[in-house]
């Protein structure tokens, strides 16, 4: 007698939180030398099919549920979430990168890299802060207080829509902004690697976190 199997395949990053993203990561890249058993760890992280499932598809059903994967694990498409909630507080982007609170903006340039890995949780945390007022399409967010952001690690549960959203929105400003803090006032004491000793590396490295992303997006589709 044969056993009905209901697969269900998601169709976007809505479905995929951060924490779960991470995992699969870090998965693909302790073997990412045994390509099947990367396969087996991306379709059991985001469908839940286990060796045994696996074992028993036809080939063509295998296929196409790896075609319908690729469909949405390819996306680079996502737009800017100004509002997140989460546990019913109403988070808001950074309204204005341009005027960035100074301290925000050291804090967010002693990370290495900017990429979705184990610190883009705290980086989330410093751009999307609790909003205190809104007026049509106008908002305000909380004056920017590294002591009183809160736990990072609610982040770890919003879909990767809105993390691709935002890494790839910011990543492009932060490029122009970087550039522009160069140039004013504070350029000697920016430039001062005893002050920021990232900030060299930071410049080096913005153009390439893209790429970076792009590479991760391969290696899990």
């Amino acid at each position: 007698m044969k056993k009905e199997i209901k697969i269900v395949v998601p169709t976007d990053y809505s479905a995929v939180p951060l924490k779960k993203y991470l995992q699969i990561q870090d998965d693909l890249e302790r073997y990412k030398d045994d390509k099947e058993a990367q396969d087996a760890f991306l379709l059991f992280n985001l469908i839940g099919l286990t060796p045994d499932v696996i074992n028993k598809l036809d080939s063509e059903t295998i296929g196409k549920i790896k075609g319908d994967l690729h469909k949405f694990l390819n996306r680079t498409d996502f737009d800017l979430e100004k509002f997140v909630t989460i546990d019913g507080k109403e988070y808001g982007f950074e309204p204005n990168l341009s005027k960035m609170a100074y301290g925000a903006y050291l804090d967010l340039s002693s990370f290495e890299t900017l990429s979705i890995d184990k610190n883009w949780k705290k980086i989330m945390n410093i751009l999307y802060r609790p909003v205190t007022k809104k007026q049509g399409a106008l908002y305000s967010i909380e004056s920017y207080n590294s002591e009183k952001l809160g736990d990072e690690d609610k982040w770890l549960d919003v879909p990767m829509d809105v993390h691709f959203g935002c890494f790839f929105f910011f990543n492009r400003i932060y490029k122009e902004l970087l550039k522009d803090i160069l140039k004013s006032s504070r350029e000697e004491a920016l430039a001062d690697p005893e002050v920021n000793p990232h900030i060299k590396r930071i410049l080096q490295e913005s153009g390439e976190v893209i790429n970076q992303l792009l590479s991760s997006q391969e290696k899990i589709s």
